[in-house]
């Protein structure tokens, strides 16, 4: 009886012991695994059997990837069931550098998560008619050097429209559009990134009614050199842009590790841009920063192609509202220059401008009208630090920018538009006439 009872206690045991958490948890790993191992193999055979006009839909789950994904196919919709929804982790990735790649036209990605790649999380690549929608791109880990680059990342595109989307942790860019057309970036949130939104040698972009925070720099419309085209006409307005005070954890080297932690909106070398309407504020360097290409801190003359305008010219700054800022700027040089000129508790003002201007197109010892930075913002002040003189004749002085310029067009994508726009043009046409 002893030895019977004896047995069925080591019986009861092993049972419990099969059936302990730590049992029952690693059956759950497995399980997770193997329907992650699943996933992935569907849906690479859907990305590579696509076919024009397909939806790919993706159920809601967490599933871990090991390899990136890709698509060369136009007319494809990949749809998730929401950005907390469907998750896409990276975090085991082992092949391939991006989390999707995408090199097609009239292409839609909407409502999932990419989490945790190597590289970029998704980059789409020379395409047309591109919607990005919904999508939340993430490191984890928070901000880090060796997160990927960029997060949502269309390059050489045209007619592209980037909403509702959120970046979070990018080395690089959070939201980058680059070398393309006809852009529109609205309703997005960027939070952590090195650069929260990034217009980068584009040509006619929106970017409005976005949140850029507790980025190194907010909003950044730049041109750089040695690429195929050079940018111009952006408006940035409407948006929320305020304490980018995060320090800048980019690569060395690269144009955005030059960015001083506390930016709200950099413009570096483009031309006509708009900034308006937008609430700035409590950015710890300057709430808006003008510089050449010069003064960006990665200025190379060897790199430099020659045709490469280096100077931001036809800038106009409207109608925004702005609050605190300069309060304790990046770099020793603006602190040294916020402590000579105002003193241990002021501030730097609002608009800060390095002064660099192009004297071959100069008249009469003057800018053009349409080539100047123009402030017309309430008593938001701006200091002109002279660079280009050695920074010899420092000045707040505001009337050489009390200047309007030409306003820019709106951008205008034809897939966006109400489906009764058509009705509407019709009936006003119909009443014109």
């Amino acid at each position: 009886m002893k030895t019977a009872a004896y047995v069925g206690v080591a019986l009861a045991a092993v049972l419990a012991a099969a059936c302990s958490p730590e049992k029952k948890e690693s059956q759950t790993d497995q399980a997770k695994t193997s329907a992650s191992a699943d996933f992935q193999k569907n849906l690479l055979k859907q990305l590579i059997s696509a076919q024009p006009g397909d939806v790919i839909e993706l159920p809601a789950g967490k599933f871990h990837l090991n390899r990136s994904l890709s698509l060369n196919v136009d007319g494809v919709t990949i749809r998730g069931a929401g950005m907390d929804k469907t998750i896409l982790s990276f975090k085991d990735q082992i092949q391939g550098a991006e989390g999707l790649l995408v090199s097609a036209s009239d292409f839609t990605i909407e409502d999932l998560a990419i989490e945790d790649t190597i590289g970029d999380a998704l980059k789409v690549n020379e395409g047309e008619n591109i919607i990005i929608r919904n999508i939340r791109v993430e490191w984890t880990n928070g901000p880090s050097t060796e997160n990927g680059a960029y997060g949502i990342y269309p390059v050489q595109t045209k007619n592209t429209l980037v909403e509702g989307t959120v970046a979070i942790g990018a080395s690089d860019a959070g939201i980058y559009v680059g070398q393309s057309r006809n852009v529109i970036v609205r309703n997005n949130r960027a939070e952590f990134n090195v650069a929260g939104i990034e217009i980068e040698n584009t040509i006619g972009a929106d970017v409005y009614d976005n949140v850029a925070t507790n980025n190194t720099g907010g909003i950044l419309v730049f041109n750089m050199p040695n690429l195929p085209q050079p940018g111009h006409s952006t408006r940035v307005y409407n948006n929320k842009v305020f304490e980018n005070n995060t320090e800048n954890f980019g690569h060395e080297g690269t144009p955005v590790a030059a960015v001083p932690a506390g930016s709200g909106v950099v413009i570096n070398s483009n031309d006509n841009v708009e900034i308006f309407n937008n609430e700035i504020s409590n950015n710890d360097t300057a709430n808006v920063i003008v510089s050449s290409y010069y003064m960006a801190g990665y200025y190379s003359d060897k790199s430099t192609q020659e045709a490469f305008d280096p100077y931001p010219e036809g800038i106009y700054i409207y109608g925004n509202e702005f609050t605190g800022g300069g309060t304790s700027p990046d770099h020793l040089e603006l602190k040294a220059l916020k402590l000579a000129k105002f003193g241990l508790s002021g501030s730097l003002p609002d608009i800060l401008w390095d002064g660099v201007v192009d004297k071959n197109k100069m008249v009469d010892g003057q800018v053009p009208e349409a080539l100047k930075l123009c402030i017309d913002n309430g008593d938001a002040g701006i200091i002109n630090v002279d660079a280009s003189n050695d920074f010899k004749n420092i000045s707040t002085d505001i009337a050489p920018h009390k200047c309007s310029l030409k306003k820019l067009p709106q951008i205008v994508l034809d897939f966006d538009q109400p489906a009764d726009a058509e009705d509407e043009v019709a009936k006003v046409e119909a009443a014109d006439a």
